[in-house]
């Protein structure tokens, strides 16, 4: 079942991270990352080519209150998002009546490869289960996103089926592989 939850007033802090709601002053940093080619298109939008669009999906970060602005503590600039949304597990009737949502991330693409999103992801994970008391976590990648993959694997997520993504901003559709993570993993 699909809850309400807002990030609006939490923050979360790891050992290099600060993941806190998006603010309308984080525009530069924002554009910084998603105007690089190749950022945007691992999670189905095409980067951004123009400030004002940029503007206008951070004012919808801000208004929607359910992103985080991932901020690197030792440059203190915003380096990426990590969103929670409704997850496609609340369409599966085995999965229907859980308390469950779906993780997305991006991240600036000098910062891939270092272990930042799995710190990222792994703080979210303990605080959904924790503070908001969610059933499960699912996720999902492109079938050609190796980094991606990774990530989930090193979180502990487990894999349950392949499916098609259509994605709508860039008119196609990819290969994906969905997973999810239990609260309680004896499940």
């Amino acid at each position: 079942m699909d809850i309400n939850i807002s990030v609006k007033d939490t923050q979360l802090r790891t050992e290099r991270l600060l993941l806190r709601p998006f603010e309308t002053s984080d525009l530069d940093d924002f554009y910084a990352y998603a105007s690089v080619e190749g950022v945007g298109e691992m999670a189905g939008w095409p980067h951004h080519t123009d400030i004002e669009l940029t503007k206008k999906i951070l004012q919808e970060f801000v208004d929607k209150k359910e992103v985080f602005a991932i901020v690197h503590l030792k440059s203190l600039k915003v380096i990426g998002s990590l969103g929670i949304h409704r997850s496609w597990a609340n369409e599966d009737p085995d999965l229907e009546e859980l308390k469950v949502k779906e993780i997305g991330y991006v991240l600036a693409k000098p910062y891939w490869g270092q272990g930042l999103m799995v710190e990222a992801v792994n703080a979210v994970l303990r605080h959904g289960f924790e503070h908001w008391k969610l059933d499960a976590f699912t996720v999902g990648h492109f079938k050609h996103n190796a980094q991606s993959r990774r990530v989930i694997e090193k979180c502990g997520f487990t894999f349950y089926k392949e499916d098609i993504y259509q994605a709508k901003q860039m008119n196609q559709t990819f290969e994906d592989r969905k997973y999810i993570r239990f609260r309680n993993e004896e499940r």
